[in-house]
C-alpha cells in the first residue's frame, strides 16, 4: 500500500469488503452503488436528448432566418442599403449581408386561400446568409426573376400547387398608395406568380407559411421604390451574435437597431432552457434516492464497526479522523456509481442514436437527435458526488461521537 495515502483511506476500503456476517451491508452497498450508476446514466442521456434536440432546432431556424437582423426602429423600412452594408461588412466577424423585404399577403388558388408571410430577397446574396438555397427540393433558387416565386412544401400541399403552377398573391397592404377606392370600396391588388421552387426546411410553421419572391418584384408589388424592410447578417460565430449586434447597432446609429437570432427566439429558447433545468432537478432525485442507501449502508457500517471504532479512538485516533473513515466511504460508493454511469449514459445515447427512430410525420426527422456535451457531463458527476458526500455527514458524524468505554464494554 501506498504510504503516504492517510490510513482513513484503507480503514474504509476495508469497511466496504464484506465478510460472511457482513453480508447485509455488502448488499446495500451494491444498491447504494446501482442507484447513484443509474441516476448518472438516467441524467446524462436525458441532458443529451434535450440539447439535441435544441441544437436541431436551432440550426432549423437559422436555416431559413439569418444570425442577426438589422431595420429600422421607425419601421418606415431602410432606404439606400447598399452603404449600410458595406459599413456591416467591414466588421471582421461578419460573413455575409443581404437586403429583404418581408409582408403579410394572402395566397389563393383553386384549392382555397391562405395568409403567408413574403419575403422578397436577393436570391445570389440570399444563399450565403441562409440555408434555403440546400432546403429546396424542386427548383433552384437562381431561377427567382421576375413572376416568379418559390414556396414552402406544406403550404403547396395546403393549396394543391406544384412546380410550374402559378398562384394569385393578393396584398391589401400594397394598395395605399397605388389602388383606388372605387364603387365598391377599395379593390385589392392581385398579381399571378409561377412557383419555380420548392422548399422543405424542416420547421411546419416556415413550410407552411413563407414564401419567397425577388427585392424587385417585391418592390414593384408593394409600391416601396427603394426601400427594403432590413438586412440579414451572417457571422462566424452565433454564441457571439448578440455580442456582433452591438457593434453593428453602435457603428450605424439611430434609428437604426441590430436583433440578433436568440434575441427574436427569446421565449422560445428561455422556454427550452427552463426546461432541461426542470429535467436536471427532477432526475436529481433519483441520486437523491440512492443516497439515502449511502447513508443507511454507512449506519449500519457504523454499527457493525462499533468495536473497531472504538479501538481506533483508544489508540488516538481523533473524531475528525473517524469522520473522514466513513466520508471517504460513502464517497467513493458515489464515485464508484459516477464512474459506472457515466459510460452507461453514453452507451444509452448511443443506443437510441443507433436503434430509437422517431415518426417523420410529426418530427420530420428520423432518429433521435443526441448531444453530449462536456459541461453537461462535469455537472453531473459533481452534482452526483456532493450528493453522496451530504449523504456520508450524519453517520460520520454517528461514529465520531461514539463512546469507546461504552462500545467495549461488553467485548
Amino acid at each position: 500500500m501506498n504510504r503516504y495515502l492517510p490510513f482513513e483511506f484503507f480503514i474504509s476500503i476495508r469497511y466496504l469488503r464484506a465478510k460472511r456476517r457482513q453480508k447485509g451491508i455488502s448488499l446495500t452497498t451494491f444498491i447504494s452503488i446501482a442507484g447513484v450508476t443509474v441516476g448518472v446514466a438516467a441524467l446524462i442521456a436525458t441532458l443529451a436528448v434535450m440539447t439535441g434536440f435544441k441544437n436541431e432546432l436551432r440550426d432549423k431556424i437559422l436555416g431559413i432566418n439569418s444570425h442577426i437582423v438589422v431595420d429600422d426602429r421607425t419601421r418606415e423600412g431602410l432606404e439606400n442599403v447598399e452603404p449600410l452594408i458595406e459599413v456591416i461588412s467591414q466588421n471582421q466577424r461578419v460573413v455575409a449581408a443581404t437586403p429583404f423585404i418581408m409582408r403579410q399577403v394572402l395566397l389563393s388558388s383553386s384549392a382555397g386561400a391562405v395568409g403567408v408571410i413574403l419575403r422578397g430577397i436577393d436570391p445570389k446574396r440570399e444563399a450565403k446568409v441562409t440555408k434555403i438555397a440546400e432546403s429546396l427540393i424542386q427548383g433552384k433558387i437562381e431561377d427567382l426573376a421576375t413572376s416568379s416565386m418559390l414556396m414552402g412544401v406544406e403550404l403547396s400541399s395546403r393549396l394543391s400547387v406544384g412546380l410550374g403552377d402559378t398562384i394569385n398573391v393578393i396584398s391589401p397592404a400594397g394598395l395605399e398608395n397605388q389602388a383606388g377606392i372605387g364603387s365598391i370600396g377599395m379593390t385589392p391588388k392581385i398579381r399571378k406568380f409561377t412557383i419555380v421552387g420548392i422548399f422543405d426546411s424542416g420547421m411546419y410553421e416556415y413550410d407552411s407559411a413563407l414564401v419567397y419572391i425577388s427585392i424587385p418584384e417585391a418592390q414593384r408589388f408593394f409600391n416601396f421604390e427603394q426601400h427594403v424592410s432590413g438586412i440579414e447578417v451572417k457571422v462566424t460565430d452565433i454564441s457571439a451574435a448578440a455580442e456582433i449586434a452591438d457593434e453593428i447597432e453602435a457603428v450605424l446609429g439611430f434609428p437604426h437597431q441590430a436583433k440578433d437570432w436568440l434575441k427574436m427566439n427569446r421565449s422560445l429558447f428561455s422556454a427550452l432552457k427552463l426546461e432541461k433545468i426542470v429535467m436536471f432537478i427532477i432526475l436529481t432525485l433519483i441520486i437523491l434516492v440512492a443516497s439515502f442507501n449511502i447513508v443507511s449502508t454507512l449506519t449500519m457500517t457504523v454499527l457493525e464497526k462499533g468495536r473497531e471504532i472504538a479501538i481506533l479512538k483508544a489508540m488516538g485516533a481523533s473524531q475528525k479522523s473517524i469522520m473522514r473513515v466513513f466520508m471517504i466511504e460513502g464517497v467513493m460508493i458515489g464515485g464508484v456509481g459516477v464512474l459506472m454511469g457515466l459510460p452507461l449514459g453514453l452507451l444509452i445515447c448511443s443506443l437510441l442514436v443507433r436503434f430509437y427512430k422517431l415518426p417523420t410525420d410529426v418530427y420530420y426527422i428520423s432518429h433521435l437527435p443526441v448531444a453530449i456535451l462536456p459541461f453537461d457531463l462535469i455537472v453531473v458527476s459533481v452534482s452526483a458526488l456532493l450528493i453522496a458526500f451530504f449523504a456520508t455527514l450524519y453517520p460520520s458524524w454517528q461514529a465520531a461521537k461514539l463512546d469507546p468505554a461504552e462500545a467495549l464494554r461488553y467485548e
